[in-house]
């Protein structure tokens, strides 16, 4: 199963802010998109999960054009994590993730015991469990994010597609994110993700694209799109790409702001 881009152009009341845009992810592929503020990566995501209609292209899943595939359909294959959300109502935390089921109910139907199972599984798996009886609008705003993407995970979507997920996290739990993002990678999962960290990038994805002036670069490996020139245009600051070894003796790069 495979998700294409092609030629895609997409944007706000009719007009674009990226043009032209091919690219695919597969099953077990994880590509991150970088790219300053207002440059669009936040609409070609909305574009990908239905938010927004293309403006010009088409997007296939398995070879099929999206526009065909019904809600429900789209639901069973794609799942979004968005880069905030402001809680409304005070439903418990179980039944947020539990939201991320309702593709799967029938009609006028609700969770049955296999939704509240998946939902308590999604919940493990982002270490929230303890949080499945606390009230949403009661939540920190990372706290909020990592339920969200529990709620993604209770969907069974082939392919996450999330906006910087890990922005209002703290460390601890921005490790823990991108741990749980690379091991559903390694179990068939395709990712994309929008990110302002190239470390995150550079530890995670298989490719990287960069998005800029209405463009989307080509997808490469991330070791030759994230050079201090590319790093330096995309953030307008100097930047240090330094070459090191772990603790166990594989090399990796670390990018850094060059601060003088």
């Amino acid at each position: 199963m495979t998700l294409t881009l092609h030629r895609l152009s997409c944007g706000y009341s009719r007009t674009p802010v990226l043009r032209d845009v091919s690219f695919s992810v597969g099953a077990g592929e994880f590509v991150c998109l970088l790219g300053p503020n207002g440059s669009g990566k936040t609409a070609l995501l909305k574009t990908l999960v239905g938010i927004l209609e293309p403006l010009d292209g088409r997007i296939q899943v398995g070879g099929k054009d999206w526009a065909a595939w019904s809600a429900r359909e789209r639901a069973a294959q794609i799942a979004y994590v968005p880069q905030a959300h402001a809680p409304l109502f005070a439903f418990r935390v179980l039944d947020v993730v539990a939201m991320g089921r309702t593709a799967r109910w029938p009609l006028w139907s609700g969770p049955t015991e296999s939704d509240w199972k998946a939902a308590r599984g999604a919940l493990d798996l982002v270490e929230m469990q303890d949080f499945a009886e606390r009230r949403y609008t009661e939540l920190s705003g990372g706290e909020r994010q990592m339920i969200l993407l529990a709620r993604a995970l209770a969907q069974e979507a082939r392919f996450l597609v999330l906006d910087e997920p890990v922005s209002s996290l703290d460390f601890g739990n921005q490790v823990r994110v991108l741990q749980t993002l690379r091991r559903l990678v390694s179990d068939g999962f395709g990712v994309i993700m929008a990110t302002h960290h190239p470390e995150h990038a550079l530890r995670c994805a298989n490719r990287v694209a960069v998005v800029g002036n209405g463009r989307l670069s080509p997808a490469a490996h991330p070791e030759e799109v994230l050079t201090p020139e590319v790093l330096e245009a995309i953030y307008q600051v100097p930047f240090l790409v330094t070459q090191l070894t772990g603790r166990d003796g594989r090399p990796f790069s670390l990018c850094t702001p060059h601060l003088s």
